[in-house]
């Protein structure tokens, strides 16, 4: 039975530089790369393909050594071109050298009707082989889905409310079919599919057609398009429960393998951001470099380059690519300057959730601000302002949970919910600390203790 959720916690970052619903273009960088870094829970990345190798679009590249049946393949046919490590030679990303027409390895195709009379396990050995299975992500711990475990209920939020956030009706444009077609697929692993939409507009065709699913409506602030936040109020996450969460564009990519028997890692890209000068749409491939998209696009050239979002994305450089499950990047000022006093003096021109930093946040609500990466202060002790419960619409208390998890208090841990949470659920709480906490890493720690320990 469908659900309308309405949600009154949580804080809106109204950002300049959302991109317009256009498309500029189809840009074709010269390298594209496969990064173990995007993927959760990756312990021992094992490379398939050495230097001056040639290789097509599902070519595996990487695995993970602990557990080999997770594929990771290439987006596009090309020559490996370096094989990049950091400290400790950790793997950093494989690099590919694009072809202009782009190769692919073959898989079988069916129709829908065909998908409809599949058993799961036919649909287990494409999905891997193919590079498309690291789509699935596993609650709790929010890792790539393990083949062999099924699911009470896969998740899928049909709109995404983090700052200057791509629209998913526009990303997803006259992919009605594969989006049926990657449903059916999901289908055979849980019977039980809840899609959720903005109940603030309209519900698209794409996702209103879709049948045998239940489609559950949600409002309010950010983070009502957090999957994990959905997943709380639908259907919560307990002890040895397992959900499967699968973006829109995973599930339409997943059906395309099925329809067309390629992976075809093919994307649109939002660049957004107050420091791009035409913030827009592009055509182009999974982990694409991002040189070529703000060559003379750029208003300053001392700028932050972010792959994602301002809240969760991770920071690359001019010629940096593009991260897998990204499908925005977004560009603002480097903050790296000293402000007098910054932590406590107010502003006008401030974004804030507190009303004592932020004044226009408040009596301008519908303004867009210019932010850079300044955290206007310094790491100091917690203090206990309440403030974390007021941004997170979810039976958890924040505060307590990241102090359990320093004290690598285990019970705490789990009694607490971290179960139910990742970095993009807590991410908010990062955003207001006055105590200028990396909240996100400090958590993705008590993941990491809860899984491995």
């Amino acid at each position: 039975m469908s659900k309308f959720v309405k949600l009154k916690k949580g804080f809106d970052i109204k950002l300049a530089g959302k991109a317009e619903k256009q498309i500029a273009g189809v840009v074709q960088p010269d390298t594209f790369a496969v990064k173990p870094t995007d993927f959760q829970g990756i312990l021992r990345p094992k490379v398939l393909v050495k230097e001056g190798e040639n290789v097509k679009a599902g070519t595996p590249v990487l695995i993970d050594g602990k557990n080999d049946k997770i594929k990771h393949t290439a987006p596009v046919s090309g020559e490996i071109v370096a094989v990049k490590r950091g400290d400790k030679r950790k793997l950093l990303e494989i690099v590919i050298l694009s072809d202009r027409e782009i190769e692919y390895v073959e898989f079988p195709t069916y129709t829908i009707s065909d998908i409809v009379n599949l058993k799961k396990e036919d649909c287990v050995e494409p999905l891997i082989s193919s590079g498309v299975w690291p789509n699935i992500i596993q609650r709790p711990y929010g890792i790539i889905a393990d083949p062999d475990t099924s699911p009470k209920s896969i998740f899928i939020s049909a709109f995404d409310t983090h700052p200057l956030a791509p629209d998913q009706d526009f990303l997803l444009k006259d992919q009605d079919k594969f989006f049926e077609a990657g449903i059916a697929v999901l289908r055979k692993f849980s019977p039980s599919i809840h899609l959720n939409v903005n109940a603030n507009s309209e519900v698209s065709g794409l996702f209103s057609q879709v049948k045998d699913i239940q489609i559950n409506k949600f409002s309010g602030p950010h983070p009502a398009g957090n999957v994990g936040v959905q997943i709380h109020h639908i259907d919560p996450i307990r002890k040895g429960d397992i959900v499967w969460t699968v973006s829109p564009f995973g599930v339409a990519q997943i059906g395309k393998l099925f329809l067309e028997g390629r992976y075809d890692a093919s994307r649109l890209i939002a660049f957004t951001g107050s420091e791009i000068n035409s913030p827009k749409y592009y055509r182009t491939y999974t982990g694409a470099n991002i040189r070529k998209f703000v060559e003379n696009n750029l208003k300053s050239e001392h700028v932050r380059y972010i792959s994602g979002n301002v809240l969760t994305g991770q920071k690359i450089e001019k010629d940096g690519h593009i991260g897998f499950y990204d499908s925005q990047v977004t560009v603002i000022p480097e903050g790296d300057y000293h402000e007098f006093f910054g932590w406590i003096l107010p502003d006008a021109k401030k974004l804030s959730f507190h009303r004592a930093f932020g004044l226009l946040s408040f009596l301008m609500p519908k303004k867009d601000f210019v932010v850079d990466t300044n955290t206007h202060g310094e790491d100091r002790a917690f203090v206990q302002t309440g403030v974390f419960e007021r941004v997170i619409p979810m039976d958890i208390l924040p505060m307590y949970l990241i102090k359990a998890i320093m004290a690598e208090d285990f019970d705490g841990m789990e009694a607490l919910g971290i179960y139910e949470v990742i970095e993009e659920d807590l991410a908010l709480c990062e955003f207001v600390d006055v105590s200028k906490h990396d909240i996100q890493a400090i958590l993705r720690e008590g993941i990491d203790l809860m899984q491995y320990s």
